[in-house]
């Protein structure tokens, strides 16, 4: 969370573009839908290319090494207008590790 100015003695709180996207993708995820970089932009106001960094640090174990999968959108559900591929996104929450593989590999990090 980032600070706001004070209004009338109290302190706000505003959420983090990443955080704002964290919810909305989770909550999207909880329903089984994918989400196109277009709807998330009209759905939260911020730009595309944003979008996706923040989905792509949204990966990354200090912000909360969440999995993102990608599948291309299927060709009867995008629109007329749109004649090229587009590709759509559902973040879930990290799982336990069950590989063993996986889990030295990261006491060998440490």
């Amino acid at each position: 969370m980032r600070r706001n100015r004070k209004t009338s003695g109290k302190l706000h709180m505003l959420p983090t573009q990443r955080e704002v996207l964290r919810d909305v993708m989770l909550a999207a995820g909880r329903y089984g839908a994918w989400m196109t970089l277009g709807e998330l932009a009209r759905l939260t106001r911020y730009g595309e290319t944003s979008i996706s960094a923040q989905l792509r640090h949204l990966r990354k174990a200090k912000c909360g090494g969440y999995t993102l999968e990608k599948r291309v959108r299927l060709p009867e559900v995008v629109s007329s207008e749109e004649h090229f591929v587009v590709w759509e996104y559902r973040l879930m929450p990290r799982r336990a590790c069950t590989d063993r593989r996986e889990g030295l590999r990261r006491r060998r990090r440490r």
